[in-house]
């Protein structure tokens, strides 16, 4: 009687056991507000952690002769991904993704809801096509979520700042959807 072919029995029933367990996305939008929700026919390709820099500049508020406002310059930031990989980055403008493969996605704003104060807003981005072919082909939406600082400060722009630019420590998740 050969007593190696139980082991190798119990063996193979484990391993089969652990990869129908491969960790799946346990990413989920129910507690996000509907303007920002992706549109059913889409699945979690991709999930990502930005840490990194927005710019903001005191520039003349639109139409408003003599008042002045930060406004938004651009993104500088590293992507990881749930293991704290780097694998890949955000900066602008125009806003871009761009994974370590070289692909590389921007967009179109959808919507935005209020976060956390201090935060900047959760915001959903209609992809357009990626370019280069890799992590980011095939992308439809880009879902900003998880968010921790980057709102614009709420002092130091005046007119005599006209001009000057600050930066604003966040960091958030990046969350890559693509069609069904």
């Amino acid at each position: 009687m050969n007593h190696a072919l139980p082991a190798l029995l119990i063996l193979a029933t484990s391993l089969a056991a652990c990869t129908s367990m491969a960790p799946k996305s346990s990413y989920t939008q129910d507690s996000l507000p509907d303007a920002v929700k992706v549109p059913a026919g889409n699945v979690v390709a991709m999930e990502t952690r930005a840490k990194g820099e927005l710019t903001y500049e005191c520039k003349d508020k639109a139409n408003m002769p003599g008042q002045v406002e930060w406004t938004f310059v651009g993104p500088k930031a590293d992507l990881m991904d749930r293991a704290g990989k780097a694998v890949g980055k955000y900066y602008g403008p125009p806003a871009t993704w761009e994974a370590m493969d070289g692909s590389k996605v921007s967009g179109a704003q959808v919507a935005v809801a209020p976060s956390g104060p201090g935060d900047i807003p959760y915001q959903l981005v209609k992809a357009n096509p990626a370019m280069g072919s890799g992590a980011m082909t095939g992308t439809t939406y880009i879902q900003r979520v998880a968010l921790q600082g980057g709102a614009a400060p709420a002092a130091g722009c005046t007119p005599e700042t006209r001009g000057q630019r600050t930066v604003v420590m966040y960091q958030g998740d990046y969350i890559f959807w693509k069609a069904a």
